[in-house]
C-alpha cells in the first residue's frame, strides 16, 4: 500500500511539494549563512516525494528553536500555509483523508524543520 500510496501521491501532488523544498534549498544555498537551511530543505524535499511509510520525529534543543523561528519568519509559513491549504481540499472526499494527512504532516515539517528526522515506519 506504501508504494501504491507513494505513487498516486507523487502523481498527484508530490512533485509540487518536492520541487518547493529543492527551489527553498537551492535560494537558501545562495549564501553561505544559507547552507545549513539549504541542506535541511534537500534532506526533506525526499520526504515531500514520497512520504507514506515515513514519520516525523521532532528534538533538538534552543538553537534548533532560534533557527527555527528565522526560518519559519522567511519562508516557513508560506509552505505551511500552502500545504494546509492543499490538505484542508483533500479532506473533502473520503479518498483523499490519506493524502491530506501527509499535505498536515508537510505543514508541520515546514514551520519546524530542525531538529526533526525522517525515520521509516515500520
Amino acid at each position: 500500500m506504501r508504494l501504491i500510496g507513494n505513487i498516486i501521491w507523487f502523481l498527484c501532488g508530490g512533485v509540487i511539494g518536492g520541487l518547493a523544498w529543492l527551489l527553498s534549498g537551492c535560494l537558501w544555498c545562495i549564501t553561505i549563512i544559507g547552507i545549513p537551511y539549504g541542506l535541511q530543505c534537500f534532506k526533506f524535499a525526499k520526504l515531500a516525494f514520497w512520504p507514506f511509510g515515513k514519520d516525523i520525529v521532532y528534538g533538538g534543543g534552543s538553537v534548533s528553536l532560534i533557527v527555527n523561528i528565522i526560518w519559519l519568519l522567511v519562508s516557513g509559513i508560506w509552505m505551511a500555509i500552502g500545504y494546509a491549504i492543499i490538505g484542508t481540499i483533500f479532506y473533502i472526499t473520503i479518498i483523499g483523508i490519506p493524502f491530506g494527512k501527509q499535505f498536515f504532516k508537510l505543514a508541520k515539517l515546514s514551520l519546524m524543520p530542525f531538529g526533526a528526522e525522517v525515520v521509516e515506519v515500520q
